[in-house]
């Protein structure tokens, strides 16, 4: 499926200036954008399923501070995933004026 307007948007703003976009990680995947020491997953979709898939491509990210950005409705959801699963993670809305902590 091809990716959204609002999804290369976010991505590209998370890389930055000096960052990368598509970074390949192993068994084919590809990590949306890293800059420096920060490593960047964006899930738009709020399902489960997809949010636990994103979480598992930062894990593979261990030298670096971890980011997943959500929608605000999805805040909450996100952050109860990354607490059962055991990941160190910051997690965002989109715009990052929220945050939480795991």
């Amino acid at each position: 499926m091809a990716e959204s307007q609002s999804h290369k948007r976010a991505k590209n703003k998370a890389a930055g200036r000096n960052g990368r976009t598509e970074i390949p990680i192993s068994r084919g995947r590809r990590l949306d954008a890293k800059n420096g020491h920060r490593a960047t997953e964006i899930e738009r979709s709020g399902s489960t399923r997809g949010i636990s898939k994103a979480l598992g491509r930062l894990k593979t990210q261990t030298n670096a501070k971890k980011e997943l950005l959500v929608p605000n409705k999805d805040l909450d959801k996100a952050k109860n995933i990354a607490k059962k699963r055991g990941d160190n993670v910051l997690i965002q809305n989109i715009s990052r004026t929220k945050r939480r902590f795991v």
